[in-house]
């Protein structure tokens, strides 16, 4: 597939988002280009999300996939992606008894919410006898719905510590579904204090490696780009509305 031969509708998303991306970063006094776009795959096939990969290449950008349903882990073994070097992303909530298949399928995992997914998840990455990095979330917007770590320095500090002493999980920074709500000073509130928690547990534990900050999707992606976002999740702005 060349960008001559990709649905046009798809290359016009595209564009429009990584413009989106790249004005941001410029008002941030950053580079777009080395901000990883994470593909939310959900509900969307193997033909599709390949087609965004190559167009994404040819553009020169960092690409990342991530999948929110363990139960659609297994369309990535389609031939169109198995292999293709693109990191692999678990971006969902998580369950206990799905630990198993998202040590198996990602590199990162994005929502390590409570302890005892990181029980699981260190357990099934021993059986393994790989390594695998992880993201700490943080339900900064305060919201009963969401999951996550309270937003304190004192809620987060005993599980990064904990993560940094496992042989099989490495922590590398923090994630936050950003405030439901069309307030923007609220919104955009949620998702600094992701950037000045990452930045406070750096300095109080001494832990450098925490570079990651997964904040913004389709609705809030500038936002959180300008707040130091380092991936962004997008799925509906790129691929259009879900069947």
């Amino acid at each position: 597939m060349t960008a001559s031969s990709a649905d046009p509708q798809l290359i016009a998303r595209l564009d429009e988002v990584l413009g989106r991306i790249d004005a941001a970063a410029a008002r941030a006094g950053r580079d777009g280009a080395e901000i990883t776009l994470l593909l939310a795959t959900k509900t969307r096939t193997p033909a599709q999300i390949a087609e965004m990969i190559e167009l994404l290449r040819e553009r020169g950008r960092r690409i990342a996939v991530g999948e929110n349903r363990a139960q659609e882990i297994a369309k990535h073994e389609d031939p169109l992606l198995a292999g293709n070097g693109v990191p692999r992303h678990f971006i969902g909530r998580l369950q206990t008894n799905k630990a198993r298949d998202v040590i198996a399928f990602a590199e990162l995992v994005h929502s390590v919410d409570r302890d005892d997914i990181a029980d699981a998840l260190e357990r099934r990455a021993e059986l393994a006898d790989v390594r695998r990095e992880v993201l700490v979330q943080v339900n900064t917007s305060g919201e009963e719905s969401k999951g996550g770590f309270a937003p304190t320095l004192e809620a987060l500090a005993p599980i990064v510590e904990r993560l940094r002493g496992s042989e099989h999980l490495r922590p590398v920074g923090l994630m936050t579904i950003g405030a439901n709500t069309s307030d923007e000073t609220a919104v955009r509130a949620s998702l600094r204090s992701l950037r000045e928690l990452r930045d406070g547990l750096r300095e109080q534990l001494g832990s450098p490696e925490l570079t990651e900050l997964s904040m913004g999707m389709s609705g809030d992606l500038e936002i959180a780009v300008e707040e130091g976002a380092t991936i962004v999740r997008v799925g509906s702005a790129l691929f259009g509305p879900r069947d």
